[in-house]
């Protein structure tokens, strides 16, 4: 029989779509025509059919042009939690990139995965969970070193992929897992990547914003949570924008920029907020400079910090302006990182103690710029100055990499002309205070330290008791600032030996 039915498949945008190569929007648009033939009468009883291939269901907004600007925290939200838009104050869940816990949180996270999820549950997936023992490490402390094998152990029973491990606590680099600190260590180790979104208990984890992600810290409760399921509820934080311009002096590190800012609109100032640093400043910056930026975001209350951000926010977002020029270098005076000073104005405070270390200023550049300081002065330190790598990898860089301008002269060297203590093993040290055999921590009066300590420390935090005494008295600041005062023992403008 030649008489058959008449059949076709109508083509949609799907299936149109699929049929072609690198078409714009236009092959949606509204005046697109699509021929559908009628059926013949005279064949009426066969079958005409018009189909069209099913299709996964798809929110139209996706495939056409974005209607309302989002900031760079908000595209990146959009994308983990498969949304085209999102707006400051939604709630929405995200698919989580990389969790990251540590020694000092971890315990108490694994116990609330298994509590809730089960004894026998498996993590949501063993190559996107970061474990990273740094707080309290070497002590002898008997509940300090119990947490670092309770990660070990779930380590090896959910055969976690990014262990850093350290077993021999007498000398580090016979650890070769070992990293230290866990925010650097994060980067160094290659778990910081742009758009993705990083979470850590740790409030430090904003660090990874520097590179272009989302990264906020999250509580034990959360991490239990994102450990079983690999995704989180979280709100979307509305953004403040700062632009900083101006040629960097030669006397300013980024430790100066933040201390600039949180004084400017103090510890609250940013509370849950995004913090986004945009400027012909920033583009200047190193990421590791970036990473000190993003760094004590949470000190201002924010809940991430991200650099850069995208030229197509500008005009949605609350901006602050600073001429980084006209800047002088700065101090937190105790005990709130928003109480800023100029360094030269407190040129009368005694000190009896200089800290260069913490996932802040234990990084390769921070030590770098001590270093400077101590060379052109060519003196040595009058108070104990206190060095702690972030890393292993900084560690050897301390050891190894030649300072600018020495003569071919280490970090290390440069540091024991100058009388410092030798660098100590990467971890956080004294940042957190720890157990009373911590290095460096600020321990109760002896006949060598004054009634009250006092510190100038390149670490984020200087509330009462953080770095152990509970009347210690810590003057934040920059490498730079630190390494000046160790040589007077008086908190120092460093211009006095970089000019």
């Amino acid at each position: 029989m030649n008489s058959m039915a008449s059949s076709t498949i109508a083509p949609n945008p799907a299936s149109f779509i699929s049929n072609k190569k690198d078409l714009g929007f236009t092959a949606f648009s509204t005046s697109s025509q699509f021929s559908i033939p009628k059926c013949n009468r005279r064949i009426s009883k066969k079958i005409c059919s018009v189909m069209a291939p099913q299709q996964s269901e798809r929110r139209p907004s996706t495939t056409g042009s974005v209607k309302t600007a989002m900031t760079m925290t908000e595209k990146i939200l959009a994308r983990a939690s498969e949304k085209s838009q999102l707006s400051p104050g939604e709630n929405t869940w995200v698919n989580i990139d990389i969790l990251m816990t540590h020694d000092v949180c971890g315990p108490g996270s694994i116990g609330i995965f298994k509590k809730e999820f089960g004894q026998n549950a498996k993590v949501w997936d063993r190559e996107k969970i970061v474990i990273i023992p740094d707080h309290y490490i070497f002590t002898s402390d008997e509940r300090a070193n119990r947490n670092v094998d309770i990660l070990r152990d779930f380590c090896m029973e959910q055969n976690i992929k990014y262990f850093y491990d350290i077993k021999d606590l007498s000398d580090f680099k016979a650890n070769p897992d070992y990293k230290g600190v866990c925010h650097i260590a994060l980067a160094q180790e290659g778990h910081c990547r742009p758009g993705e979104v990083l979470l850590g208990t740790d409030s430090h984890t904003c660090t990874a914003g520097a590179f272009g992600q989302f990264a906020t810290g999250i509580g034990n409760t959360d991490a239990g949570f994102v450990l079983g399921a690999g995704k989180l509820l979280l709100k979307v934080p509305p953004t403040l924008r700062f632009v900083m311009d101006g040629e960097m002096p030669n006397y300013l590190l980024a430790k100066d920029l933040i201390l600039q800012i949180i004084g400017e609109i103090s510890v609250s100032g940013a509370t849950y907020k995004s913090m986004e640093f945009v400027g012909t400043t920033v583009e200047s910056l190193t990421m590791e400079e970036r990473m000190t930026l993003c760094n004590m975001v949470v000190e201002a209350g924010g809940k991430n910090g991200v650099v850069p951000a995208d030229s197509t926010t500008f005009k949605f977002l609350s901006e602050y302006r600073f001429d980084v020029s006209k800047l002088e270098p700065l101090v937190a005076k105790p005990h709130s990182p928003d109480n800023r000073a100029l360094a030269r104005e407190c040129k009368d405070v005694k000190i009896d103690r200089v800290y260069i270390g913490s996932c802040t200023g234990g990084k390769t550049e921070d030590f770098m710029a001590a270093a400077k300081v101590f060379l052109a002065s060519g003196k040595k330190v009058k108070v104990p100055t206190f060095l702690v790598p972030a890393t292993q990898k900084v560690w050897m860089d301390v050891y190894g990499l030649p300072v600018p301008g020495s003569g071919g002269k280490t970090c290390s060297q440069i540091f024991e002309e100058a009388g410092c203590d030798t660098p100590a093993s990467p971890n956080c040290g004294a940042c957190l205070g720890g157990p009373k055999d911590t290095y460096a921590r600020m321990n109760e009066p002896t006949a060598t330290i004054a009634v009250i300590p006092v510190c100038v420390s390149t670490t984020n935090r200087n509330f009462p008791g953080r770095m152990g005494h509970k009347e210690g008295q810590i003057y934040l600041a920059s490498p730079y600032t630190a390494a000046a005062s160790a040589l007077t023992g008086y908190v120092t403008d460093p211009r006095e030996f970089l000019q």
